[in-house]
């Protein structure tokens, strides 16, 4: 069998010092899990005590038990997510079984935007989307506070002017 211990060299690249998002990104997903499967889960239990009829636990446990599962692994998703700038490019990285590193030239960003839902603006947070040339890449980096999404907007878009009128 193969060994998958030189994967590191994969996703991190140079032993460079990553900078993660937001943990209230764990409280505003476990929300949205709870929207959506906990209240279905709450009203079948409500309906399992009022109508008494057993076969109403299976959809209710059937719905409830990937739910479960996603507030369970939602923090450890949002810790896998990062993200490294350097000279020339910015890296994003996600996921824990099925890792993601995307890199996004500085010269190739064509547009760069932050938005928040109403969710994210209460908890403080932004979602950085990167788009490049052509609309080969669309990167996102969710979780950041608003002033370091600024502040990677402002870079970002620097960067990626400098970078461009060198071509």
């Amino acid at each position: 069998m193969g060994d998958f211990r030189g994967q590191g060299v994969l996703f991190d690249p140079d032993g460079a010092d990553w900078r993660g998002v937001s943990p209230k990104l764990i409280t505003v997903r476990l929300i949205v899990i709870g929207v959506w499967f906990g209240l279905p889960v709450i009203g079948g239990l409500v309906a399992l005590v009022i109508f008494r009829h057993w076969w109403i636990a299976l959809p209710t446990a059937a719905w409830a038990a990937p739910g479960a599962w996603a507030a369970w692994l939602n923090a450890r998703l949002v810790r896998a997510i990062g993200y490294l700038e350097r000279e020339d490019d910015l890296l994003i990285r996600k996921g824990i079984l099925f890792r993601q590193l995307t890199v996004v030239p500085y010269g190739r960003l064509q547009y760069i935007d932050i938005n928040a839902g109403p969710l994210d603006r209460a908890f403080g947070l932004a979602k950085l989307s990167l788009n490049t040339a052509a609309g080969s890449l669309n990167a996102s980096l969710p979780g950041l506070a608003p002033d370091e999404a600024a502040r990677l907007r402002d870079r970002l878009s620097a960067l990626g002017q400098a970078r461009m009128a060198g071509l």
